[in-house]
């Protein structure tokens, strides 16, 4: 066989044969989910927590929102579990994620321009970081393979 056909080797399958999930995604999960961890590291740390949030979120309209567009990317963690069983849903997540990493961009950019802000590192950072992961999940051939896998089986 070439590696045209079998472009992954058997170690990158896991026991049940799924293609095992790379490590980039389960970073770029956390990543989108940000304001979720830093929402439990705050809960884990009882006397510093809200100042942590004050520190991070001073304005809570911008936490709540940050909860919000970390949904996706909770339910990404929790769908990574269920790939056999619901593989239709599995499949469609890869855009759903897409889908908030755009809308997370376009709200810094539209929060940043509202504020005169669009030159501060504490914006073009976290975009810069967004924008590598949207383009990741958008171009990575693994990726996109370990999605469309569970689709193929469920036929």
């Amino acid at each position: 066989m070439t590696s045209r056909m079998m472009p992954f080797t058997p170690d990158d399958y896991d026991s049940k044969g799924q293609l095992r999930l790379p490590l980039l995604f389960w970073l770029i999960l956390l990543l989108q989910a940000r304001t979720w961890v830093l929402f439990i590291m705050a809960g884990a740390s009882r006397q510093q927590g809200a100042e942590l949030l004050e520190l991070f979120y001073p304005d809570t309209h911008i936490f709540w929102l940050g909860m919000t567009l970390g949904v996706p990317a909770a339910v990404g963690l929790l769908l990574t579990g269920y790939r056999q069983r619901w593989p239709a849903l599995w499949c469609a997540w890869r855009w759903v994620l897409c889908a908030s990493l755009l809308l997370s961009l376009a709200l810094m950019l539209w929060q940043s321009g509202q504020e005169g802000d669009l030159f501060s590192p504490a914006l073009w950072l976290p975009a810069l970081f967004d924008l590598l992961a949207l383009l990741w999940l958008l171009f990575s051939r693994r990726l996109r393979a370990c999605f469309e896998a569970q689709l193929n089986r469920a036929e």
